[in-house]
């Protein structure tokens, strides 16, 4: 994955709030913005959603387009 790369959030784990989980899935399509370390051995990617809210996401929790 590379940032500006257009993704589709395909899955949400429980860490995410009702208002941001209801616009997903309305549209889960975004723009890869920035990565971001998420603990010693893994990373995240910080995705702009098409709604214009920016969150960051476990890269299992995403797919390319």
């Amino acid at each position: 994955m590379k940032i500006g790369q257009k993704v589709k959030v395909t899955r949400l784990r429980e860490r995410l709030s009702a208002d941001l989980v209801a616009k997903i899935k309305t549209n889960p399509v975004g723009t890869i913005k920035d990565f971001k370390m998420t603990d010693a051995s893994g990373v995240g990617v910080v995705v702009q959603l098409e709604s214009g809210i920016t969150a960051w996401f476990f890269e299992d929790e995403v797919e390319a387009l």
